[in-house]
């Protein structure tokens, strides 16, 4: 039997994240919210290594749990000025389950100008259940929150 015919007999779902609002911020002023990395330290965490350049590689360090350093793997993806951000986020460790699991996701972000300011949408994909249950929680959660601080420091600049 072919790993693929096995993964579709598990019957994995996969669950993605998104949150879909509107800021009353100019595209320019949330984009660079979105791509320094002063910025990203205040309203997601710290990023080392950040540039927004595909293909470059960065980290984020967040609570170790288990066999989990805490350390999540970023690569970008796929930038588009002003419209589109897109990076791989991956984390985790096969010893954990709950908190601290394997997790091979991807975040993008989507700006698009509206009348009264702009459309952001962030869906941060990938989320295979049951084994990312934990992550996915915490996460639906805790997008809600970063989104509300992101619209904050936006409104700063």
């Amino acid at each position: 039997m072919s790993a693929v015919a096995s993964n579709v007999q598990t019957q994995d779902i996969v669950q993605d994240i998104i949150l879909d609002e509107v800021f009353p911020h100019a595209t320019e002023t949330i984009w660079k919210a979105l791509t320094s990395a002063q910025l990203i330290a205040r309203w997601l965490m710290p990023p080392t290594g950040f540039a927004a350049i595909e293909g470059n590689t960065f980290t984020f360090q967040t609570t170790p749990g288990g066999n989990w350093d805490g350390v999540i793997h970023c690569r970008v993806l796929e930038v588009v000025p002003n419209r589109r951000l897109v990076y791989a986020w991956k984390g985790g460790d096969e010893r954990n389950t709950g908190y601290g699991a394997p997790l091979d996701t991807v975040v993008t972000w989507s700006l698009t100008p509206v009348e009264a300011g702009t459309r952001i949408r962030l869906v941060h994909a990938g989320f295979v259940m049951p084994r990312n249950e934990s992550a996915y929680t915490v996460m639906s959660g805790g997008w809600k929150k970063v989104v509300r601080k992101l619209d904050e420091i936006s409104g700063e600049e």
